[in-house]
């Protein structure tokens, strides 16, 4: 199981939310344009990224982000080829979208690039918590590059996601089925581990994607901007550390230094 990245869905609020997150000290990529219909920025870290994703004011508008809630809404995985992961999930009955290819532009250095990718799905009923998919990145290095990837606050890396499920274990190994992960009982939670990433399933009254941790190389950083930032709620929980909330997007991310 190896994690692509982690979206955050900000529907008609994509200013305030990018500004928020800028002025937390992640550096943020410019904004890009999907040909769906919607738009985004990235977080990038070496071996992830968290995406801001919204629709335009104007123009065409993504009905499947229209009809995602606010907050962590999309948890993505890596593939390397598309067509073989639509028909290994096909095999195992979990009814996948057909492959999906679409792309949006990258100015670097003054020059225009087109960022691909394709993309299998899993259809809504499969996971009520929040969308989830594969995506291969045919363009690497139009994502991970070197100066997207030095952040201001210390943002290094997404460590594990928080799943509440009013039946933990069933959802549990349906993440263990398109994965291919072993499921590990910790008391009531139910983890799967994969490459850096770790899965955490726990009981909760609805389906829904709870929490995201994010490493840091320090908190300190953070901490002081959070302070700063209206709309940011921060709150330790030890020396490295806290909880931060952010309310306008029904968000809570562990923020983390180690």
């Amino acid at each position: 199981m190896e994690l692509d990245h982690v979206v955050i869905n900000t529907l008609r609020d994509m200013d305030a939310a990018s500004t928020l997150f800028a002025d937390l000290g992640f550096h943020l990529t410019p904004r890009g344009h999907h040909s769906l219909g919607s738009i985004n920025h990235l977080m990038v870290t070496p071996l992830a990224y968290l995406e801001l994703v919204g629709v335009p004011a104007t123009g065409r508008q993504r009905q499947e982000v229209l009809d995602s809630p606010r907050g962590l809404n999309g948890l993505v995985f890596r593939t390397s080829d598309a067509p073989e992961t639509y028909r290994h999930l096909d095999d195992a009955g979990l009814a996948p979208l057909e492959p999906m290819a679409f792309s949006r532009p990258v100015e670097i250095d003054g020059q225009s690039h087109e960022a691909r990718f394709s993309t299998v799905r899993l259809p809504p009923t499969a996971f009520p918590g929040g969308r989830v998919y594969f995506c291969r990145h045919l363009t690497p290095e139009l994502v991970w590059r070197d100066d997207w990837m030095s952040h201001p606050n210390g943002f290094e890396e997404l460590t594990d996601i928080v799943i509440e499920s009013r039946d933990p274990q069933a959802t549990a190994a349906q993440f263990a089925a398109i994965t291919g992960a072993a499921v590990r009982k910790l008391g009531d939670e139910r983890r799967i581990d994969g490459q850096s990433f770790a899965l955490r399933l726990r009981p909760g009254p609805v389906e829904r994607f709870a929490e995201l941790t994010l490493r840091f190389s320090q908190v300190d950083e953070i901490a002081r901007r959070a302070d700063q930032t209206p709309g940011a709620n921060w709150r330790p929980l030890g020396p490295s550390e806290a909880e931060l909330e952010v309310p306008s997007l029904d968000l809570t991310l562990i923020c983390r230094a180690g």
